[in-house]
């Protein structure tokens, strides 16, 4: 049995990124994973949105200075559109910053924190790894492999995704709210330089996000009703680029697709208890938000960042595994995930639902919001601060 004082199951953006953190700490840590990450041999149709805490994150971990500054865009301003007339701005130039947030490839986050892991000494890279069995003990946690290999470690830290198959061995809770959508995404060049700009439309469709690509391309990410993404993923390239470049109206002329469509179903989902004795889990095997806000991959990220600061402060004598040690990050984790869960949950509903008068009131507020500078530089510096 090989030993370790911390097993990750799940070598993704959260799992890596903590393995990552955690460095320069005495700590012997396993990451296990099915496959290495792969770059596409084009644009992966995978983009985040990447805030400046968490570009800061990165940074700090020796990952963001290695990224490819061509493949990296910076958002400078944001318009948000209501259905019927609401508009809101934000702008990092107002805000007194020089981005909003950034946009790049997930492969190209994930190639990079893969190769940093591989130089990491206290770090042992199991891939590929499959997972087949997890024990619970008093003073350990056992991760039996298929081919029969067992590591035992004081903790065991699910990183393996919104179905984790290590949250289901658990037996933690995932609380699943279905919304009955799917986010289509794809890539696009544009007939018209986007300028630094990211565009959001709430429409009787669903939301529609245009998210800028270096040079003149963009990313979508169209989460409306599953039949109308089948539909989207259905279309003749053509058709989809008109079709995208008509919802958005035109505002980046004609559109030429660079990536095929694809879509991924949609749900919330609440995980009560993040943590249990001798395991805690990061990422999306933690939380589940709607795409609207972009923060998925943040949240993770500041999961990993969490995590590895409590887990590199312990003293040699503690136990990394105490339940009461990790209630710690688990209340640290708390706040930020519920709100953007809330926040992104609600809006989604806001414009879902269409009562009579609610159209309106709604788009009112938008326009209300961004009449008063003080009131969105708020609403942009807590973005950028917290996640």
């Amino acid at each position: 049995m090989q030993s370790f004082d911390i097993v990750i199951v799940g070598g993704g953006l959260a799992g890596a990124s903590l393995a990552v953190a955690l460095r320069n700490s005495r700590l012997r840590i396993a990451l296990v994973e099915s496959r290495p990450p792969q770059r596409p041999a084009g644009w992966d149709a995978r983009i985040y949105a990447v805030s400046p805490a968490n570009a800061a994150f990165l940074e700090g971990i020796g990952v963001w200075k290695h990224l490819d500054p061509e493949r990296i865009a910076a958002v400078r301003a944001m318009e948000i559109y209501g259905d019927a007339g609401g508009r809101l701005d934000f702008s990092a130039y107002d805000t007194g910053v020089d981005q909003l947030a950034w946009i790049l490839e997930s492969s190209l986050m994930a190639c990079e924190l893969w190769e940093n892991a591989k130089r990491q000494s206290n770090l042992t890279l199991i891939c590929p790894g499959q997972p087949a069995g997890l024990e619970f003990r008093q003073d350990a946690a056992i991760v039996k492999l298929a081919d029969g290999t067992a590591l035992s470690a004081r903790l065991v830290v699910g990183a393996d995704g919104r179905d984790s198959w290590v949250r289901e061995q658990a037996g933690l809770e995932a609380i699943n709210t279905p919304y009955g959508e799917k986010g289509v995404v794809a890539n696009f060049a544009t007939g018209k330089a986007h300028r630094s700009i990211a565009w959001q439309w709430f429409q009787d469709d669903g939301v529609l996000a245009w998210l800028p690509l270096p040079g003149n391309r963009i990313s979508i990410v169209w989460s409306t009703p599953d039949a109308h993404a089948d539909e989207l993923c259905a279309l003749p390239p053509e058709e989809l680029c008109a079709r995208v470049a008509a919802a958005g109206g035109h505002v980046l002329g004609d559109l030429e697709l660079i990536t095929p469509a694809s879509a991924f179903p949609l749900r919330l989902m609440r995980v009560p208890k993040t943590v249990a004795p001798r395991l805690a889990l990061v990422g999306d095997a933690a939380h589940g938000i709607h795409p609207l806000s972009g923060h998925g991959i943040n949240l993770g990220f500041q999961d990993a960042k969490e995590l590895a600061a409590l887990l590199a402060e312990c003293p040699p004598w503690q136990d990394i595994g105490d339940e009461r040690l990790l209630r710690r990050y688990q209340r640290a984790r708390r706040e930020e995930t519920l709100l953007m869960q809330t926040t992104t949950d609600s809006l989604r509903r806001l414009f879902r639902t269409n009562p009579p008068g609610l159209r309106p009131l709604r788009n009112l507020g938008l326009g209300l919001t961004n009449a008063v500078p003080f009131a969105k530089n708020m609403l942009v510096r807590y973005a950028l601060s917290a996640f």
